[in-house]
């Protein structure tokens, strides 16, 4: 019987990280103070952060950042965080190997796998990566075939990642290094807790972190013999989601503690609007459930040293750099070179969570009020194909790199006046955050994580972006309207400017509230 896969895949269609993203290596050796590798004073505690991605290694979205950025924030804080994930080609070549390894036979019956000990190429982060070559020996996306299909067997290659870090959080003795916390995101991770919820035995607690509760993880309940986990689990009170298994379920059912990327959206979430047919469990797990926002690397995202851009931007005066990178976006996406119009950015998925189909109803509009937009992503091949529909017609006006550009994601956030999330949810959101980091103005719609980090230029004086309320296209306007009537009041637009700049989204701030949880959650621990 064939499995049934569905909504399991990962963010999207965005390329992998390539090579040429060896400068971000060296700014990010860092300023953190890496812990020794065993723990001992000034350590906390021993934090696995057990992911599918993580920046500079492997990324499709905003998992890879954050699992990239947050360990070597936690590490500054005196928690020994260390990474696990698959061994994918591209994380096997960038990866800092130490050529230790740790034989683990063949635990889910899919080949031998072993655990390889090194550490990440940027800040030297501790981390394993999971060898397995029939599951992970597989290049570009590590959740998909080609666009839009799955692997077919993606049940079986997380639940071999769930598997093994339930194993080095159930026994310690596999790497001579025990987690005080295993601290899981999404839902490839979520049969940790259920691995180790079956087994019964002692455990450090799970932190399990939803970073979209759409990508569900879902399986025909066929896999729970396949994979290893008992039948009293299939149930509405176990993984069992409308007759199929979700991997995301297992993970909210099970782990000690659920947290997601924002305030807000933790709210959202558990809502019935919100919460996708898992708002319920989401109630009933009460204080279990928390929100913090993500922050950003301000190593990266470095507007006075990033060597992407143009010309540095100064947030005491941001006006000149500002206009010096416009000028250079414009030539290089072919937009007319007239640096006294408004640039509009957009750096999406193009899904239509994202909003795509309201800025596509937009563009007619924006272009007769005199604007340039500037788009770079991928996603749907509807939304490409209309948006390159658009560029087209409006040659010198809309600019569309599809695909994924590390390089220009950062120009457009330095070139743009005003960058476009009118998102119908977002958990969190990352490039409203650079855009205020950047003196870019972010035109958001106030959901998630995007209602928790700008605030509306009309609302309060301290205002940082502007913010509308309904997913429709009529608001949109209105936003980008409003959005025009500000760069024209060019005393305004650099009050604007400052202030998000100004505003501090690293992720020391973030860190801090990771420690407190972990703090909270080790405290009953025997």
């Amino acid at each position: 019987m064939p499995v049934f896969c569905r909504a399991a895949g990962g963010a999207g269609r965005m390329a992998l990280v390539s090579g040429r993203d060896s400068w971000h290596h060296r700014r990010r050796m860092r300023k953190a103070q890496l812990v020794p590798s065993e723990k001992g004073i000034g350590t906390r505690m021993n934090v696995l952060f057990v992911t599918s991605e993580a920046f500079p290694l492997v990324k499709t979205g905003g998992l890879g950042d954050v699992a990239g950025a947050l360990p070597v924030a936690l590490r500054a804080q005196g928690i020994d965080a260390r990474l696990l994930l698959p061994a994918y080609p591209d994380a096997m070549a960038k990866a800092r190997l130490s050529g230790r390894s740790v034989a683990l036979g063949n635990p889910l019956g899919v080949g031998e796998a072993r655990l390889l000990e090194g550490e990440m190429p940027d800040s030297g982060c501790p981390l394993w990566l999971l060898d397995c070559p029939p599951m992970f020996e597989r290049s570009g996306n590590p959740y998909m075939i080609y666009p839009g299909y799955d692997w077919p067997d993606n049940f079986r290659r997380f639940a071999l990642l769930s598997k093994v870090a339930a194993m080095m959080g159930g026994t310690g003795g596999l790497m001579q290094w025990r987690p005080d916390v295993l601290h899981c995101h999404d839902w490839q991770t979520g049969f940790v807790p259920a691995y180790l919820k079956a087994w019964g035995a002692r455990h450090p607690p799970v932190l399990f972190t939803i970073h979209n509760l759409h990508y569900m993880g879902l399986f025909g309940t066929e896999i729970l013999d396949l994979i290893g986990l008992p039948h009293w689990m299939r149930g509405i009170d176990g993984v069992e989601h409308h007759g199929l298994v979700s991997a995301l379920k297992a993970g909210l059912q099970y782990a000690q503690a659920i947290s997601t990327v924002s305030p807000t959206y933790a709210d959202e979430i558990r809502s019935p609007e919100g919460g996708m047919g898992l708002d319920g469990l989401l109630r009933l797990r009460g204080d279990a459930v928390s929100g913090i926002l993500n922050g950003i690397d301000a190593g990266i995202w470095d507007p006075v040293h990033d060597p992407c851009l143009a010309a540095p931007i100064d947030a005491a005066n941001p006006d000149p750099g500002k206009t010096a990178n416009k000028i250079a976006l414009q030539r290089r996406m072919g937009l007319d070179p007239d640096p006294s119009r408004p640039v509009f950015g957009l750096v999406s998925r193009m899904v239509e969570q994202k909003g795509i189909d309201l800025i596509l109803s937009a563009i007619p509009r924006m272009v007769q009020g005199g604007v340039f937009l500037a788009i770079l992503g991928s996603g749907d091949r509807h939304f490409e194909y209309e948006l390159n529909r658009a560029a087209a017609a409006h040659p010198g006006h809309v600019a569309i790199h599809v695909g994924y550009d590390e390089a220009l994601s950062h120009m457009i956030q330095a070139a743009s006046d005003f960058l476009l999330v009118p998102s119908r949810f977002e958990p969190c959101g990352l490039t409203q955050l650079y855009a205020l980091r950047y003196g870019s103005i972010p035109v958001v719609r106030r959901t998630g994580g995007l209602a928790d980090s700008v605030v509306h230029i009309d609302h309060d004086p301290e205002g940082t972006g502007i913010v509308f309320d309904h997913p429709f296209s009529d608001a949109l306007e209105w936003a980008i309207g409003r959005a025009l009537a500000l760069y024209d009041d060019k005393p305004a637009l650099e009050a604007v400017r400052k202030r998000g700049m100004a505003r501090d989204f690293s992720w020391n701030r973030s860190a801090k509230e990771y420690v407190r949880l972990y703090e909270r959650l080790t405290a009953f621990q025997p």
